[in-house]
C-alpha cells in the first residue's frame, strides 16, 4: 500500500492547522472539489496563479482529471492552449506501474469516467499516487505521451513535458537510488521524507514552463527543443538530484517563523514586440524592489517567510515571498538607436513566490523547487498585460542563527527565471491571452535580511564596512545610453543627529555603450562625500515600527515614505550585513550613479579564508559591436588553495544580435578560468585575478560570504557582473 499524497507543499498555516496523521493527507489531498467549469489557461489569465491553471473541479475522493496537449500539426483541430499546444480528448487512456526504465511492470486499481466537458477522470482506488513509479498514458491517433500520475494539482497534463520528464529523470537514477524514492512512498515507513514533497511538485511545475513548442513540431522535435533550453535541463536535473538528499542532512530553522526584508534586483535582456515600430529588438531591463501601497494606511514591503515544523516525520520548512518591484528598460534597436521606457510605461509589478516546502541542509543551503505566479498590470487602463515566469531551482546560503528563537539572520540567493509580457483581453468576463509582447530572460539576486521589530538603527554606528556595488544607467538620447559602473569603497559609520553619517572611500570604473554602437571602458574614478544611514519606518497593518528598513541618502534622510536621494535597503538584526536597491541614485554634485545594488559587511582583522568550497551565483552583463550578452552562473563553484583559487560554473546565456534582431534562448555555456591568484587585502578584503580577469569584493567575518565584483575582457567583449559566494557544506 502506498501513502497517498496530501496538499504538503502549501504555507505553514495550513500545514500547522492539519490535524496530524497520514488522515489529515487524505483529507486534504483528496477532498472532493466544486469549483467553476473546467477552464483552458489561455483563455483565463489570473495573478495569483502559476501558468499552469489548476484544471481540478468536479473531482472526488482519489480522482485527476487528464488533460492531453500536443504541437499544433499532430491535432490541427484542438481547441488552442498556452505554450502552442493543443488541447484533445485522447482515443484512450490507461495508467500503470512502471520500473525506472519506464518499463511496465504491473497494473494499478483505477477506474476512468467522463465529466460534462469529455475529459476523461481516473479514480484511483487506493488514493493518488505519490511516488514516481505510476504513469499515465493517454494515445491520440498515431501518438502516445506519459505523465506521472503524482502532480500535485490533480490535474494531469501529458505533453511533451511530461514525456520530457519522464524520459530525463527516472532512467538516470541507480537501481537503489529509484527503490529509495520508493520506500519513501511506503506506508511502513513511517516516515515523511523528501520525495513525498518533491515529485508531486515537480510533475506539477514542468508544466509553469513557457516554452511554446512550433506549430510543426513532431513530438521528438519538441523533445529536441526542451533539451536545448539550458534553464529547463538544469531545472529538471537539479529537481530530480533533491530528493535524494540524505534526510540525515536535514535541518530546521530554530524558530516557528521568521520574517525578512528582501533586496532584490533582477538583470534581465530580452525582445520586445510592445511598440510596432520597434518590434523585435532587443532590450536591456532592470528590476528593484520597493514597497507598494495597499491601502491609505498599510503598505506591502518586499519580503519573504520561512517557517518551521516537524511534520508527520520530516522537517518541513515553508517558504513564501512577494516581493514589489519597478522595472526600468533600455531598447536596442538595429542600427543603434536607443530607447528608454520607465515608470510612464511600466507599471509596479509583483514578483511572488507561491508558498511550498523547502529544505534546510546542514544548517547552511536552503534548498526547494519554486513556482512563481503570474501577475497583471494595468488593469484600469486601455494595454493590460499579463507577466509570466518560469520556475526556477533555489540554492541559498542561509545564515546563523541568534538565538534559540529566531530564524537564520539572513537566507542569500541567485536564480534565473525566464518569462513573457502577454496582452490580455476580455472576453466574458475573463482576461484572454492575445499577442506576446516581450520574451526576457532574468538573473536575479535576492538578499533576505532577518526583520527585528524595534530595530534600532544607531548599532550601525562606529563601525567600519566594506562595501562594493553595481549600478546601470540607461541614458538614451546621451552620448552613452548605457553605462554600468561597478565600485568597492569602505565605509566609517559614526552617530550624527538622529541619523547616522557615513565617512566613505569608493573607487569605481564605468563601461559604456555609446549612441553609435561602440563599447569602451570609462576611467576609474573615486568618490569620498558623506553619506547618511537611517531608519526607514514601516507602515504595517499592526502600526508604524522599526523592522530593519534603511535609507541611504547623500544629507537629509527621506523618512519613512519618501525617496531617499541614493537608495533603501535593509539591515541584519546586527547590524553586520547591510544592502541597498540603488533607484536613480545620486551622490553629491549631482553625480549620477543609476539604479542597482550595493552590498556592505562589516569590516574583520581575522585573515581571509585560505580553503574551503563555495556556491558561486550572479550575473554578468556582456557588450561588445554588435553584440549584448546576459550570462547568469548556475550554481558554480569557488575552491579555495592557500593563495590561488578555481571557479568553474555551469552558465546560461541570452545572446542579443543588434544587427540581425535576434535573441537567443537560454544555452548551456561552461565557465571555466584559469587558476587565480587569490590575495588578501586584509579587513576582509579580497581580490582574484588572473590576466584580463578580475573579481574584486570582500569576505564576510565568518568566512562563509564573498561578495564579488567581476571584470573581464574576453575576445573584445567587455563583461561586467557582481557575484554572491557562499559556504558549501
Amino acid at each position: 500500500m502506498r501513502l497517498t499524497l496530501g496538499i504538503l507543499l502549501v504555507s505553514a498555516v495550513t500545514l500547522i492547522a492539519a490535524c496530524g496523521g497520514e488522515s489529515a493527507i487524505d483529507g486534504a489531498r483528496n477532498k472532493p472539489n466544486s469549483f467553476a467549469a473546467v477552464k483552458n489557461p489561455a483563455n483565463d489569465f489570473s495573478p495569483g496563479s502559476t501558468g499552469d491553471s489548476n484544471n481540478n473541479s468536479g473531482l472526488n475522493y482519489g480522482e485527476v482529471r487528464i488533460t492531453m496537449e500536443l504541437p499544433g500539426n499532430l491535432a490541427p483541430d484542438g481547441e488552442p492552449t498556452r505554450r502552442n499546444l493543443r488541447i484533445v480528448q485522447p482515443d484512450s487512456v490507461r495508467a500503470y506501474q512502471i520500473d525506472r526504465n519506464l518499463k511496465y511492470i504491473g497494473s494499478t486499481a483505477y477506474s476512468t469516467r467522463k465529466d460534462d466537458e469529455g475529459y476523461t477522470i481516473i479514480k484511483f482506488e487506493n488514493g493518488q499516487p505519490l511516488s514516481p513509479d505510476v504513469v499515465i498514458e493517454a494515445r491520440y491517433g498515431d501518438t502516445t505521451l506519459r505523465s506521472l500520475a503524482a502532480d500535485d494539482d490533480r490535474d494531469i497534463k501529458v505533453n511533451p513535458f511530461s514525456e520530457y520528464l519522464l524520459l530525463n529523470t527516472l532512467p538516470n537514477y541507480s537501481p537503489g537510488e529509484f527503490q529509495r524514492l520508493l520506500d519513501c512512498a511506503d506506508d511502513a515507513s513511517d516516515t515523511l521524507c523528501l520525495n513525498k514533497l518533491v515529485w508531486p511538485a515537480l510533475a506539477d511545475q514542468v508544466h509553469d514552463f513557457e516554452i511554446d513548442i512550433p506549430t510543426g513540431a513532431s513530438i521528438a522535435g519538441a523533445l529536441n527543443l526542451l533539451s536545448q533550453r539550458a534553464d529547463f535541463v538544469s531545472y529538471i536535473n537539479s529537481a530530480a538530484n533533491y530528493p535524494l538528499l540524505d534526510d540525515q542532512s536535514v535541518s530546521e530553522i530554530s524558530a516557528s517563523s521568521a520574517d525578512y526584508n528582501s533586496v532584490f534586483l533582477g538583470m534581465e535582456l530580452g525582445q520586445t514586440f510592445l511598440e510596432s515600430s520597434l518590434a523585435g529588438s532587443g532590450q536591456w531591463g532592470i528590476r528593484m524592489g520597493r514597497e507598494e501601497p495597499t491601502s491609505s494606511q498599510t503598505y506591502s514591503y518586499p519580503g519573504s517567510t520561512l517557517a518551521s515544523l516537524d511534520f508527520i516525520g520530516i522537517k518541513v520548512t515553508s517558504l513564501a515571498a512577494q516581493i514589489p518591484y519597478d522595472r526600468k528598460t533600455l531598447v536596442h534597436q538595429k542600427g543603434n538607436a536607443f530607447f528608454e521606457r520607465g515608470p510612464e510605461t511600466w507599471d509596479l509589478n509583483t514578483h511572488s513566490a507561491s508558498p511550498g516546502g523547502a529544505t534546510l541542509d546542514s544548517d547552511t543551503r536552503l534548498l526547494a523547487i519554486r513556482a512563481l505566479y503570474q501577475s497583471i498590470t494595468g488593469r484600469d487602463s486601455s494595454r493590460v498585460i499579463g507577466w509570466t515566469r518560469n520556475p526556477y531551482y533555489m540554492n541559498a546560503y542561509i545564515g546563523a542563527a541568534n538565538g534559540t528563537n529566531t530564524g537564520p539572520d539572513r537566507a542569500l540567493a541567485g536564480y534565473f527565471s525566464a518569462g513573457k509580457a502577454i496582452k490580455l483581453e476580455s472576453e466574458q468576463g475573463k482576461l484572454a491571452r492575445k499577442d506576446e509582447l516581450e520574451a526576457h530572460y532574468v538573473s536575479a539576486l535576492e538578499l533576505n535580511l532577518l526583520r527585528k521589530e524595534g530595530f534600532d538603527a544607531s548599532i550601525l554606528n562606529n563601525r567600519d564596512y566594506n562595501m562594493l556595488y553595481l549600478a546601470t544607467r540607461f541614458s538614451a538620447g546621451s552620448a552613452s545610453p548605457l553605462q554600468i559602473e561597478s565600485g568597492t569603497g569602505s565605509w566609517q559609520v559614526t552617530a550624527g543627529s538622529d541619523i547616522s553619517t557615513i565617512a566613505q572611500f569608493q573607487s569605481y570604473t564605468t563601461l559604456n555603450r555609446d549612441s553609435s554602437g561602440g563599447v569602451s571602458v570609462g576611467s576609474t574614478g573615486s568618490r569620498a562625500d558623506n553619506w547618511t544611514l537611517s531608519s526607514r519606518t514601516a507602515r504595517l497593518s499592526t502600526g508604524d515600527k522599526n523592522i530593519g528598513r534603511l535609507n541611504l541618502d547623500v544629507n537629509n534622510p527621506a523618512g519613512a515614505f519618501g525617496q531617499p536621494d541614493l537608495g533603501v535597503g535593509a539591515s541584519v538584526p546586527d547590524g553586520s550585513l547591510l544592502a541597498f536597491n540603488l533607484v536613480n541614485a545620486a551622490s553629491s554634485g549631482g553625480a549620477v550613479i543609476g539604479d542597482g545594488l550595493l552590498i556592505a559587511a562589516e569590516k574583520t582583522p581575522t585573515a581571509a579564508p585560505t580553503s574551503g568550497r563555495y556556491r558561486v551565483q550572479g550575473f554578468i552583463m556582456g557588450m561588445e559591436d554588435g553584440f549584448n550578452r546576459l550570462i547568469h552562473l548556475d550554481n558554480g563553484t569557488l575552491e579555495l588553495s592557500g593563495s590561488t583559487a578555481s571557479l568553474s560554473s555551469n552558465t546560461f546565456e541570452v545572446l542579443h544580435s543588434v544587427d540581425s534582431e535576434t535573441i537567443s534562448t537560454p544555452a548551456a555555456v561552461q565557465l571555466t578560468t584559469p587558476l587565480l591568484t587569490y590575495a588578501d587585502g586584509g579587513n576582509g578584503q579580497v581580490s582574484f585575478s588572473a590576466g584580463g580577469l578580475s573579481l574584486k569584493g570582500f569576505v564576510t567575518a565568518d568566512q562563509n560570504q564573498f561578495f564579488l565584483l567581476y571584470q573581464s575582457n574576453l575576445n573584445g567583449e567587455e563583461r561586467r557582473g557582481l557575484l554572491l559566494a557562499t559556504k558549501l557544506p
